[in-house]
């Protein structure tokens, strides 16, 4: 996990929770946060895969756009297709800079009249300032909410049911990427279908002060149990789900990224398009790609890699899978060795290692096969 801590850190709503549980707090994207309690990172993860888990994602950055031309605005900073939002609709997507390398991923929510943007906490500020450039041009004003909202996502198969317990909307209709507004145990909240691992799950946008009461009544039930950063980090690698700072920065654009899905070329004019027509026209020299290890040793984030005996940067993002088994990880690879079932090498600790190229996701569900 990226950890681009700076100067004093911050605590959640949740920190005094999460001490009294025993986690193990590190500092992240400027934050205290818990990357593990007592039971370990491989059994928070099979909880989540197989019943429910609770995550503190309230590090995360929150901007609020609003004005008559909130849509056309998010649409010029991003590149997804904001107008195809329906409202109560969500959208991944990439926030660029004007050489189409990648400022940030986010999610895009389409509010009836007005727009949030989500935005990694390490880079809330910068985004803000980025994004900012272009508000007059559009009259929108930007409310950064950051620090007034507390994030909870509850994840796994039994999530809903889980869930559905607490509030009166039914949970039943919220689609895939979607949300709505309502109440957990007597408390508003923004419900939103999204998730980071792969399984189903809601995220809860809440006020600070509601943060704790909510934790604590999903606690209560009896059905759930924490899982910190550590498990999120391998959920999300297993689902093949890029981590800024890791697999994506400032240095990549989304062509390179496997993202290409999430660049709409056709919407018209948006920040970095100019640049990435011209990569697209001149064509990719390399790509991000998935591989996984035979040798139990498990690449790490930074460990160099091999194509063809030469030097071909480092590895992104590995661990062992604690669902498959084996070792898994991401890099950048030239076009020529992105082909499935092409090998390489990843150093580890001094020794280069044989490592095959596989499309993600890892894991695949039964219900995916």
């Amino acid at each position: 996990m990226a950890d681009t801590t700076t100067g004093a850190l911050k605590r959640t709503p949740l920190h005094e929770i999460h001490a009294a549980l025993g986690a193990k707090i590190v500092p992240f994207a400027g934050y205290e946060m818990p990357v593990q309690y007592p039971g370990g990172i491989t059994a928070e993860h099979k909880l989540v895969r197989e019943g429910a888990g609770l995550f503190d994602v309230s590090h995360m950055g929150e901007f609020w756009v609003n004005g008559d031309k909130a849509v056309d605005f998010v649409n010029h900073v991003t590149t997804n297709n904001v107008a195809a939002l329906e409202v109560g609709q969500v959208q991944y997507s990439t926030i660029l800079n004007e050489r189409g390398t990648i400022e940030d991923d986010c999610l895009v929510y389409r509010f009836a009249d007005r727009i949030m943007m989500v935005v990694n906490a390490s880079n809330a500020a910068k985004d803000l300032k980025h994004i900012s450039r272009h508000a007059e041009r559009f009259g929108v004003s930007i409310h950064d909410a950051s620090d007034e909202m507390a994030l909870l996502a509850l994840q796994g198969p039994r999530a809903a049911e889980v869930l559905q317990t607490l509030t009166a909307t039914d949970l039943s209709a919220i689609k895939y990427y979607h949300f709505v507004e309502g109440e957990v145990d007597g408390h508003r909240a923004i419900i939103s279908r999204t998730g980071y691992t792969g399984e189903d799950g809601f995220e809860l946008y809440v006020d600070n002060a509601m943060a704790v009461p909510i934790w604590n009544a999903l606690m209560n039930t009896g059905r759930v149990q924490p899982a910190g950063l550590g498990a999120r980090d391998t959920l999300r690698l297993e689902m093949g789900m890029a981590l800024y700072g890791n697999d994506i920065d400032d240095t990549v654009t989304p062509l390179e990224a496997n993202l290409a899905w999430l660049v709409k070329i056709p919407k018209g004019e948006f920040v970095g398009r100019d640049a990435l027509i011209a990569q697209k026209e001149a064509g990719l020299s390399r790509k991000l790609v998935g591989f996984t290890m035979q040798d139990r040793t498990f690449p790490r984030h930074g460990y160099p890699v091999f194509y063809d005996g030469q030097p071909s940067g480092v590895v992104m993002s590995g661990t062992m899978s604690p669902t498959l088994g084996i070792p898994i990880g991401t890099c950048y690879l030239p076009i020529a060795g992105t082909k499935e079932g092409t090998t390489f090498e990843v150093e580890i600790r001094g020794k280069r290692l044989p490592a095959t190229v596989v499309k993600p996701p890892f894991y695949k569900h039964a219900s995916h096969l």
